[in-house]
Parts: C-alpha cells; structure tokens; sequence
C-alpha cells in the first residue's frame, strides 16, 4: 500500500528549501565549477603528457637516426692513420726502378681506400690554396708570403675528414700571413 501524506503541506513543500539529503542550488553550483576546474586540470595534463610522449618519440627517432648516421665515426677513426701512412708511402718513396711497382701497388691501395670511404660519407678536407677554415681546420703555424692574402692555406701537414658533413679530424694546416 502506497503512503499518502498525512498533510497536504507536505506535498507542497518550499522549492528554495532544500530536500533532505539535499544541498542547495549554490552548492550544486559551486560543486559543478569545482568539477569543471578539476576537468579541465586534467585535460590539460593529459595534452601536456601526449606532448611529451610525442617529443620524445621525435628524439628517439632522431637519436636512432644519428646513430645510424654516425656509427662509423669510430672505425673511420682508427682507419685514418693507415691511410696517412699511405699516403706517406706514396709521396715520400725512393723515385728508383726497383721501388716503383710497390709504390704504385700502395697508390692503388690508397685509391681503393678513398672509394671505400667516400662509399659511406666520408670526405676528405684539404684546403691547399682556400682561406682558412677554423670549423674544420687546425693552424699549425704561419708562414709569411707577401703573393698571397693573409689567412690563405700554404700547405696541409694532415688532411681532415668528414662523416655526413660531421667534422671528425680537422686538417692540420700552415696559414700566410703578410707581415714577417
């Protein structure tokens, strides 16, 4: 059986008087700008966290690609003082018959050197003649020449390298310079 009410006062109660177990409109309100603040903190924090996540995706990637890029930086390393004596080989050898044919077998060697180089992005540095270059030359020492302006290469005593435009030995070079 359903309950009726014993007043009819009961039926008709205030609407600006809160039900029991109720709160007020303004509570109601305040409850709700509360919860929007609190939505919006997080989604604020939910695109600050797929903004890191997207950041760090993009330096990995970029990090794998270096790595990929410059992952022979230590063998070329160690592979060009053999081609230096090489070349020493070739230029400082006795001008005689006898020499002559390993003079050229080294020659040919150090060309196969270079293709192999080239090959996987390395390049030499040898500024003969050019201005000089403190991003991928190391001046040994000056040498006078009034024919030539001052800051022009004279001589490479070492040649540098590159690995994908990567500087990773400069040339040791001997720069004019106009007054004695």
């Amino acid at each position: 059986m359903a309950k009726t009410p014993d007043n009819e006062n009961e039926l008709n109660q205030d609407e600006n008087q809160p039900v029991e177990g109720l709160t007020s409109y303004e509570e109601l309100v305040k409850e709700l700008e509360e919860a929007k603040y609190k939505a919006n903190q997080h989604w604020e924090r939910i695109l600050r966290m797929q903004a890191d996540n997207e950041n760090a995706l993009r330096r990995t990637e970029r990090d794998v690609a270096n790595a990929h890029k410059y992952a022979l930086e230590k063998f070329v390393n160690e592979l060009l003082p053999i081609v230096d004596s090489l070349e020493l080989c070739v230029t400082n050898s006795p001008q005689d018959q006898s020499s002559q044919a390993v003079v050229e077998g080294v020659d040919l060697t150090l060309k196969m050197f270079y293709t192999a180089l080239e090959k996987f992005g390395v390049k030499q540095v040898n500024p003969v003649s050019e201005a000089f270059d403190s991003e991928h030359q190391q001046a040994i020492s000056m040498q006078y020449d009034p024919e030539l302006p001052a800051g022009t290469v004279l001589s490479v005593l070492q040649k540098g390298y590159t690995l994908n435009n990567r500087l990773i030995r400069p040339a040791l070079v001997v720069v004019s310079k106009t007054e004695k």
